[in-house]
């Protein structure tokens, strides 16, 4: 299967490309045009095409070498008769499988001796045939047709291979079961197949469970009833035929690779996390892989709560340069798992160009609020694709951009002048933070302990009183010095006290004094 993936780019224009290697499921995240999308386009066209085109975020696929033996099973479940006249070439094979993307079954011939030979040696210049066979085993999902998956579908010939993903459903009761089982966690409610009008098999959502297998695929007077009481999934919410859509084609196609494009269109964000868990967790110490470019953090929570190998990849764009970087586990991991960091949605940042924090919610708001307006108004002061999160207080401000800045993600701390009240543990935090060079930590240590002690001086408050005004002009200049110094790294001190102090003539009042 799919062992390694090289990008065009890498962390920065200086660094090398991304070279991945391949684990059951890779995540692409990043803010609108970062190239998430085609991302999962060329990956697909990597596995369906012979010689594929030339692509912009990705540069080349591996496959790992397959044994003859291990194809000649999977051709074996897969090999058909021909029906009626039907010619199979000389040294071809007739082979069908699932193609839940339209709900009918894909049928084509296969050489089967230029088969093996490109199996053995599957990264060679052309895989014309082993491109053939691994489209039989590939799932795209979009926007535009999971809601359709749900539809009704014909029965077909249920002693022959099953036509469509409900046939198979119908004749496999172990995936129905564990499709019935999710459903049930989700909604509180029984997913069932009704067979009961003639020559289509439709979905629907119990209270109940059948009593047994003859309830739920009988056609008599208590099968009637029962499905007659049950509800038709196509009066259900789209969130709900988008959620059982998606598992359903998974479940039952048993695809090698998925492309899934933002699985969580129509679905509220627990349903999101509940998906990403499900479909991560049937893959666990398996060979098949799944792409997904999302927009979503609690579908990402949910693919890491599934227990799956994963790798997450942040693209970004700016219309000129392109990057590609691998998040670090070890750095993830606090994020999700931190209550302050979970509550504050800072998960979110993988999606967007910048991060600005702040000390509090009210100061969020108003940093925000500037930041739209200059956006309206077209000012290039405006941050595009920026978000703005609020810490609990200007020490904790930095437990936020320092991970995030190890993450690769551009982050900034504003925080009110009484930063230079203490020293010690909570003034290195800024300095640690914002990863300020280790040999100039002394410096900045001692011009705050004198800039203090300044302000102590002149008997005012630094904060309320004006800020940097009540200084002489000689320390003005020295504070000031030293707050360009700092924001050179991404700490701004706002130099007239606090967030109020910015619109003196409005008489902002802090609610919490």
């Amino acid at each position: 299967m799919l062992t390694r993936l090289l990008f065009k780019a890498g962390s920065s224009p200086s660094q090398p490309p991304l070279d991945l290697q391949l684990s059951p499921v890779t995540v692409f995240v990043g803010q609108n045009n970062s190239g998430k999308s085609r991302a999962l386009v060329e990956i697909e066209n990597w596995i369906r095409q012979a010689k594929p085109a030339d692509g912009l975020i990705v540069s080349k696929i591996e496959f790992a070498p397959r044994t003859a033996e291990s194809i000649e099973r999977e051709l074996a479940e897969i090999k058909i008769e021909p029906a009626g006249s039907e010619i199979v070439n000389p040294n071809h094979i007739l082979v069908s499988r699932l193609n839940p993307q339209n709900n009918s079954s894909i049928r084509t011939q296969i050489y089967k001796e230029g088969l093996l030979t490109e199996a053995l040696n599957p990264n060679g210049d052309v895989r014309h045939y082993y491109s053939t066979f691994l489209s039989l085993f590939t799932l795209r999902l979009d926007g535009k047709s999971r809601l359709g998956l749900t539809d009704p579908q014909p029965a077909g010939d249920l002693q022959n291979t099953p036509q469509n993903h409900l046939a198979h459903l119908f004749v496999d009761n172990i995936a129905r079961a564990e499709l019935r089982r999710v459903v049930f966690e989700a909604f509180g409610k029984y997913i069932v197949i009704d067979p009961t009008d003639i020559g289509k098999l439709r979905l629907r959502l119990s209270s109940r469970p059948p009593i047994d297998e003859r309830e739920e695929k009988g056609w008599d007077s208590q099968s009637q009833a029962f499905h007659g009481s049950a509800t038709l999934i196509s009066d259900a919410s789209d969130g709900v035929k988008a959620f059982v859509g998606m598992l359903t084609t998974i479940i039952a196609g048993e695809p090698k690779v998925t492309l899934i494009d933002e699985p969580e269109a129509f679905l509220h964000p627990s349903l999101c996390a509940r998906l990403g868990k499900e479909i991560t967790s049937a893959l666990k110490e398996s060979d098949r892989r799944l792409f997904v470019a999302t927009h979503s953090a609690s579908f990402l929570m949910g693919c890491v709560q599934g227990g799956a190998p994963i790798n997450i990849v942040r693209l970004t764009y700016d219309y000129a340069t392109a990057t590609a970087r691998l998040m670090a586990k070890d750095k993830l991991t606090p994020l999700m798992r931190n209550p302050l960091l979970r509550s504050i949605g800072v998960l979110n940042a993988l999606f967007y160009n910048a991060v600005v924090v702040t000390e509090a919610d009210a100061d969020r708001a108003f940093y925000q609020e500037v930041n739209e307006r200059l956006l309206s108004a077209n000012d290039p002061r405006g941050l595009d694709s920026c978000l703005f999160l609020n810490a609990q207080n200007k020490q904790t401000v930095w437990d936020i951009v320092k991970p995030l800045r190890e993450l690769g993600i551009p982050a900034v701390g504003v925080v009110d002048i009484d930063v230079l009240k203490e020293g010690g543990a909570v003034w290195q935090k800024p300095l640690d933070g914002a990863f300020t060079p280790q040999l100039s930590h002394a410096a900045l240590h001692s011009e705050r302990g004198a800039l203090l002690k300044a302000f102590l001086t002149t008997g005012k408050d630094m904060k309320r009183d004006g800020g940097v005004a009540v200084l002489n002009a000689s320390d003005r200049e020295a504070c000031l010095n030293l707050f360009s110094t700092l924001a050179d790294y991404g700490v701004f001190v706002v130099p007239t006290g606090e967030v109020e102090s910015w619109l003196p003539a409005m008489s902002i009042i802090d609610p919490a004094s």
